[in-house]
């Protein structure tokens, strides 16, 4: 709500309104424009595999500067004919999801493209640490031996991934809670276009309490 109110003041100021935060939320709800947190239901992670599994080292990392850690998740997206899957890559200093893909199977190829997505658009990757939960696509030898040729550092969720991976299973909430990827679209096609609208809006538009009410578009440039 607060930053709500942030993003609309020039706009009210222009127009010599005053509002505050109780009777936003009143005329919010009165007009039926509150989002309700729903619970989730599609099971993205098995992470009982053969595949090695990395060590948690950003437990006690100071994140500084974009760049230096990326994590990535999957989490659901419903259709009428089912569910797709939506793999997200975002920077954990700016908050920016800076790769993603949206494909109909939890297999490996969504995550290696959103992977190979995101490496393609940074400028500078060196010092780089990849965290992720221990789900098979993450450690798989095709994914693990893209970070590997690329020089990044490999980190792993270890006891509670929802813990220790918590930035993304925030970003997912976000884009469901916030920009409506939590509706049952038509087909994939439908599903991608939203996705990508929400992503767009993420990135340039949403702004973070934790970012001092600035976009992570804006927090990225200037740090990346």
């Amino acid at each position: 709500m607060r930053k709500l109110i942030k993003s609309l003041d020039i706009d009210f100021n222009k127009v010599n309104i005053k509002v505050g935060r109780d009777t936003l939320f009143n005329v919010l709800r009165k007009h039926q424009m509150l989002t309700l947190r729903k619970k989730t239901s599609a099971r993205t992670t098995n992470s009982y595999h053969r595949f090695y599994k990395y060590n948690n080292i950003i437990k006690d990392l100071e994140v500084t500067r974009a760049n230096q850690v990326w994590v990535s998740d999957i989490t659901y997206i419903r259709t009428v004919k089912g569910f797709c899957y939506l793999a997200l890559i975002t920077d954990m200093y700016s908050r920016k999801i800076v790769g993603y893909d949206l494909s109909n199977s939890l297999e490996l190829k969504g995550c290696v493209r959103a992977l190979n997505k995101a490496i393609y658009k940074a400028k500078n990757i060196n010092g780089l640490i990849h965290h992720s939960d221990r789900g098979i696509q993450y450690c798989s030898n095709v994914y693990t031996q893209i970070l590997k040729r690329k020089k990044i550092d490999i980190s792993m969720t270890e006891e509670n991934h929802c813990y220790e991976n918590a930035m993304a299973e925030r970003v997912n909430g976000i884009l469901k809670d916030e920009f409506y990827l939590d509706q049952t679209f038509n087909n994939v096609a439908h599903a991608k276009r939203a996705a990508k609208n929400a992503i767009n809006l993420y990135n340039e538009i949403r702004l973070h309490l934790s970012l001092d009410y600035k976009t992570p578009n804006m927090v990225y440039k200037l740090s990346a």
